[in-house]
């Protein structure tokens, strides 16, 4: 029997996996004096999108077409990875094989690949996934850059480029994440749309594997697999995803993410401390036992440091004083839907991604919900502050404005301002009675590119990461590989560092890799410079790049001064 089901879903494309089309027409646009018909046709055409989004999104709470028969060939993809030849479907017979449609911006598509692990390990012989990348983003579709994503969520399943789309029609999928069950006869069994499936993926692998291991049909013999991760060494740093700096003692706290640890350095790159064993989990207690799961954002507040455990689905506290670290906020389980404000530990969090301060509270920019958060330590109470949990770029009051995956957050004291990275938008958020979500660059889910000057027309890809400082803001543009500046006064905006294509190069503009971190210090910017694996720092007035070199790891890290 073929199953269809619907969960949370990332976002519909707007016609037939055409994202590149629609992305180009939103992106080009003429800011020349003169242009007005030109801005109402592509007006026009966004508003004509923006339907076709609000439809679809209808269409999918009803069951999705299905497709008869034997499964299409897998056709027509670029290149593959974690394989070191294309498979082909017949080849596969006796296997139940497990399609999973994705693009690795979507913050959906990375809450399923913990299931998928789940179900590979339960189902090691029979089971067969095969990951499905069809991009969103142009940044997406380079077969390197999937490369480095599979390495940074350990992905361990063969991957197909399916850049043009070709596969994803084949299948007839719109929307990120889609899931296709194939029985081992090659016939589809299932099909599920969105996050949440795994308790109907198990059930429905069991039955398969049960009925044709009966039948003598089943292939239990494990594929022989080249994994991406046998092809590189250990580096010092693995995916560092956000930093932090103290000015007061000149520390810099870099969000090891690929290690599972945060790394204390200070402004010349001597190693101080390391906070986790660099084992993945989510143990509290000193820094040599603690474990973290791909931790990001970090804000220092009353001279500790508090960190967004994002694959845990934390907030944890690191105390320098008795060298601990703890669990403050979450449950330690994904949310399934936000709700509304509770006690900390209670309250189930979604992928928190960066964390700011402000006064006594600290803000979250909360991916997963599609939200932004408000933690009062002093009460223990977090729950939402921005966003109604609707993914869209909708501005207005805090409660009804729609966001869109945000993942950085700083403030100016008066204003948070986040890096809402679907919508590739730089928005804020006012503090205070009556505040109101705003947008200062940014159009829609599929208005993206690379263009700068005046916010209005201007353009980014994927924005990860933004700090304010001295009245403007810098932006990382992570799939442009870029660093902006925003300058909200003279509504502008322009290109600080990078040239628009990934690499490693120090000098002026130099280059980066899709960078996902900021802070300023000492009139320096320093970057969490992610797919470089590396810490680039730049002075804010020269724009010279350079890398920071990191030395003095510790071989043990020395435990707490708890009893």
């Amino acid at each position: 029997m073929v199953q269809s089901r619907v969960g949370t879903q990332c976002h519909q494309v707007p016609a037939r996996g055409n994202v590149s089309a629609a992305s180009k027409v939103a992106g080009r646009v003429n800011p020349a004096p003169g242009a007005a018909r030109h801005g109402l046709i592509l007006l026009a055409v966004a508003a004509l999108l923006a339907f076709g989004a609000l439809l679809s999104a209808a269409c999918a709470a009803r069951d999705l077409p299905l497709s008869s028969g034997h499964a299409p060939e897998l056709d027509g993809g670029v290149g593959w990875l974690n394989s070191e030849r294309p498979l082909r479907l017949k080849e596969l017979k006796g296997k139940v094989v497990l399609l999973d449609f994705w693009t690795f911006c979507c913050i959906n598509c990375m809450h399923v690949i913990p299931d998928l692990k789940r179900l590979e390990a339960k189902y090691p012989g029979e089971l067969v996934v095969i990951g499905v990348h069809s991009a969103k983003f142009d940044n997406e579709k380079e077969t390197a850059n999937i490369r480095e994503a599979i390495l940074r969520y350990g992905v361990e399943h063969p991957v197909i480029n399916d850049a043009d789309f070709a596969i994803w029609r084949a299948y007839s999928v719109n929307a990120w994440p889609t899931l296709i069950l194939i029985d081992p006869e090659g016939k589809v069994a299932g099909r599920y749309a969105g996050e949440g499936h795994y308790e109907e993926l198990d059930s429905a692998i069991a039955a398969l594997v049960d009925r044709f291991g009966k039948a003598g049909k089943l292939n239990r013999q494990p594929l022989n697999l080249r994994l991406e991760k046998s092809r590189v060494a250990d580096r010092p740093l693995s995916f560092p995803g956000k930093i932090a700096g103290d000015p007061a003692t000149g520390r810099l706290f870099i969000a090891d993410s690929g290690h599972n640890r945060i790394v204390v350095a200070n402004l010349s790159g001597k190693i101080l401390d390391v906070i986790g064993s660099g084992k993945q989990g989510a143990t509290d207690g000193s820094f040599a036992r603690s474990c973290f799961h791909h931790p990001q954002g970090l804000a220092l507040k009353d001279g500790k440091l508090y960190v967004a455990d994002t694959e845990n689905h934390t907030i944890r506290l690191v105390d320098f004083d008795t060298r601990t670290v703890k669990t403050v906020a979450g449950t330690g389980r994904q949310g399934e839907a936000p709700g509304g404000a509770g006690i900390a530990l209670k309250t189930a969090l979604s992928s928190p991604w960066d964390i700011v301060q402000a006064g006594d509270r600290l803000y979250i920019a909360m991916a997963g919900y599609h939200q932004l958060w408000v933690y009062d330590p002093a009460k223990n109470r977090i729950g939402p502050y921005a966003g109604s949990g609707q993914e869209d770029i909708v501005d207005g009051p805090l409660a009804s404005a729609a966001l869109a995956q945000p993942s950085g957050i700083t403030t100016d004291g008066t204003r948070l301002y986040f890096a809402d990275s679907e919508v590739s938008a730089v928005r804020s958020a006012g503090l205070g009675p009556g505040a109101t979500v705003n947008t200062l660059v940014g159009r829609g889910l599929f208005a993206f590119g690379d263009v700068d000057g005046k916010l209005a027309t201007a353009r980014l890809q994927h924005p990860l990461g933004i700090f304010s400082f001295n009245g403007r803001l810098y932006v990382a543009d992570s799939y442009n590989h870029k660093i902006k500046i925003v300058d909200p006064l003279t509504g502008t905006i322009r290109t600080f560092l990078g040239i628009g294509k990934a690499g490693l190069a120090d000098g002026k503009p130099g280059r980066l890799a899709e960078p996902g971190g900021l802070t300023i210090l000492n009139g320096n910017l320093y970057i969490a410079d992610t797919n470089n694996h590396a810490v680039r720092v730049a002075n804010i007035l020269s724009g010279e790049l350079k890398t920071l070199g990191l030395k003095g790891f510790p071989r043990a890290i020395p435990e707490s001064k708890e009893r």
